[in-house]
Order: structure tokens, then sequence, then C-alpha cells
């Protein structure tokens, strides 16, 4: 039982430190805030479907294109914009991979949408030999008609700059290409040599040199018509993040931060009267364990609140809904075990081997339903959407801290009160519903 008590007072004061820090971290300028989706603090969402026609990679291409649009909307300077990208479906090759652009607090969608902007698709392509047999019959002919993917894109692209053709004055760009990006160029100069490699930005040929020897530097040169003026703003783009595969916008929704706000205080009104009407049950229902159990619940959502922000988990309404959900699960491992301790009472057990007995049995049980319970968050989070992905984290982290609650906080703290001599009242405190 010492044991037990000097478990049960470190416990107390590492959940007091959480909580001290679940409150500091809740200052102005700190590192680790809440996350909140725009469902719950307002603004604009933007959902672009991706075209993933000829690309081999289609998992990288849009880590890719993930990563530039963060860069182009981090250049405008909007407060935590929540990107991320979606796929529907099982099979990769009839997937509808989209890209999903959130900005709290820019609740105009023209200048959401400007705030993406038009950036460049840039491209290499090798012509193929009948291009222009093909463009004599069919004027209209497609770019996969008339060009050969290459795979060489923007997403190879390291940087961009203004360059002076030192004979003519001219305006030209340079690119220079990533590791990986210059190791596919120098494959493409080396392997079709005299062959026509055409640039193209935004599905236009704007460059058509023919490649004469290899280039192993990594580096190339777009060598259209451009003023001065025209060079700075393509390089620009192109700096800012030349997409890798093509995008079309595909829904846009605005969310008010008034609308915004109230399902925030809704959630937590609700989450509140929740706790407290379960608590009152259990203390009514299972007395000094209901009690301890409590104590559980708080520390439960204690150290679930820490791992919002620390991951960070970013809350909306459905995340927000699978969390207070979680909380009446917290306790179904706590019921069973008390059930049997109520069992294990009646046939005549002291209060310790009745608790051992209640914990041991009531194991089992407990697995059981909350492996089947990761399970489906985990199915949830692996095929839906974005909102209930929000769902499914929340509901898959409360059930794995609920089981640390239910079997090792309960157990310790109950133990550390279980009495070495039992009493009428000692064993009646220990029971619940209406046995004595």
């Amino acid at each position: 039982m010492r044991k037990y008590l000097i478990w049960s007072i470190v416990l107390v004061l590492f959940f007091l430190l959480l909580g001290i820090f679940l409150v500091w971290s809740e200052r102005e300028g700190t590192r680790f805030p809440f996350s909140f989706g725009l469902d719950l603090v307002g603004g604009t969402e933007l959902v672009y479907r991706a075209d993933t026609t000829n690309v081999e990679d289609v998992n990288g291409a849009m880590n890719t294109l993930k990563e530039v649009i963060e860069r182009r909307v981090n250049i405008f300077g909007v407060s935590e914009p929540l990107i991320q990208t979606e796929s529907a479906g099982l099979v990769s090759g009839n997937r509808d991979e989209r890209l999903i652009v959130g900005l709290p607090g820019v609740t105009e969608i023209d200048k959401a949408i400007e705030l993406i902007g038009q950036t460049p698709v840039l491209e290499f392509r090798l012509a193929r030999s009948n291009t222009e047999e093909i463009l004599k019959n069919n004027p209209d002919a497609t770019l996969d008609e008339l060009f050969i993917a290459t795979g060489l894109s923007g997403r190879y692209l390291s940087r961009a700059r203004v360059e002076f053709n030192p004979t003519t004055g001219a305006a030209i760009v340079g690119l220079e290409f990533n590791t990986e990006g210059g190791e596919l160029f120098a494959k493409i100069t080396r392997e079709h040599k005299n062959e026509i490699l055409a640039i193209l930005l935004d599905g236009k040929v704007i460059s058509a040199p023919v490649i004469v020897d290899e280039i192993s530097d990594g580096k190339a040169q777009i060598t259209g018509s451009f003023t001065p003026e025209e060079a700075r703003d393509l390089v620009r783009n192109l700096n800012y993040g030349a997409l890798p595969i093509p995008i079309a916008l595909a829904t846009s929704q605005t969310v008010g931060a008034t609308l915004g706000e109230a399902a925030l205080n809704s959630g937590v009104e609700a989450g509140v009267i929740g706790f407290i009407v379960l608590s009152l049950f259990l203390i009514f229902w299972y007395r000094l364990p209901g009690l301890i159990s409590v104590i559980a619940l708080v520390s439960y959502i204690i150290i679930s609140l820490v791992i919002f922000k620390l991951v960070p988990v970013t809350l909306s309404a459905a995340g927000l809904a699978g969390f207070i959900l979680s909380i009446g699960m917290a306790v179904d491992a706590n019921v069973l075990i008390f059930e049997r301790l109520k069992e294990e009472l009646r046939k005549g057990k002291s209060i310790s081997d009745s608790l051992h007995e209640g914990f041991s049995r009531a194991w089992l049980s407990i697995r059981d339903s909350n492996i089947s319970s990761i399970i489906t968050a985990i199915i949830l989070f692996w095929l839906g959407t974005s909102a209930v992905k929000g769902f499914a984290l929340t509901l898959g982290i409360g059930v794995l801290v609920s089981m640390l609650t239910a079997i090792s906080i309960s157990r310790t703290f109950l133990f550390a009160i279980t009495p070495t001599i039992d009493t009428k009242g000692k064993r009646f405190l220990f029971n619940n519903g209406f046995h004595k």
C-alpha cells in the first residue's frame, strides 16, 4: 500500500505540472497553442483537384505540391495555414488526388484564390520524331501527342534567376535543379542527343532547344523572348514554387469567425456539461471508486490536451466531437472493473482481493473493446476525408490514453486507499448501486 501511495503522490504532482503547462502554453506567443480548424476559428477552405495522369510517383508529387503551396502561402503572412493532401479511392491508378488549403482569418474567397495564385507548371518534354507530321495532319494535337514526358518538372527546381545573354543582352531565365533533378537532367541529355527537349510553361512551349551534349551540372536556361520585367516575374513565381503537377479549383467555402467561435464555444460547453453529469453519476453510483475514476478522467483530459498541443492535432468540429465522445468511452474500462469488483465483494472476498480480481478479470474485455475501437479509428483515418480523419485521430488518441488512465492510474489510486481491515462501512464505500 505504501508503494501505491508514493506513486499516487508522484502522479498527482505530474498531472499538476501538466495542468500548469496547459495554462502556460495558452499565453500569447508561446510555442504550443491549440491548433483549431477553420470551422472553429473562421476562414476559407479551397479544395484543388490534382492532375496526376502523367505522374509515376504520385505520393512524391503530391508531397512536393503541398510544400510548394505552403511556401507560397507563407510568403503572404497567412497565420497558421492548414495545407494537406487527400486521396479518395483504394487503387492508386483510380485515386482522386486533392490538395486542401485552409486559410484562417481569410474570409474573402477571391483574396484566398489570389494568395494561392497561378504558380507556373514547368515541364521538360522530348519532341516526338514525327511532330511536324502530326501538326500537319492534326493542328489541334494534344501535348501528349506531340511530346514525350520525361518526368523532369518544377518539383526538381532548386532556384531560378535572371541572366542576360552576353552577346545580345536579351533576358533569359537560368535554372538550377536539386541533386535528384540534376541527375535526371543529365540522364535525359546523355541519352537523347540531337533531339529536341522542349521547355513548357503552363502547357505552352516557350523554348525548344536541341540537345547537343550531356549537361551534368544540373543547370538549364529558358531563352524565350522575355523582357527584363517578364523574366523577373517568371523567376519570382518559379522561386515561390513551380507546381510539379497541374491543379484546378474544385470547391471553396468560407466560414465566418462568428460562426466558428459559436461552434467552438458550443463544443466546449457540451464537453463541460457532459463531464459534470458523468462525474456526478460515477460518484453517486460507484461511490469511492467512482470518485477515483473522476480523478482518473481529469488526468485523461489533461494528457489528451497536452498530446493535442505537442503533436500538434488540428481540432476541427469533428475532432472536438471525437474527443468529447472519447470522454464517455474513457470510463468504460472503469465501469467493467467496478462491476467485477462488486461481484467479488458479493462472494465475500476482502476489498483488496476483490480489487485484484476486478482488474484481472476485466482486463481481457477492456483490451478487446479498445483494440476494436482503435482498428475502427485507423480505418476511418486511412480512408476518410479530412473531417473524418480529424474525428478518427482524436478518437484513436482518446482510446489509447483511456487505457493508460483506466488500467494504470485508476489502479494506483485505488490500491493506495484500499483498507487493510474490512468493515461494513468500508465495504459500502467500495461497492456500487443499491448493494451494501
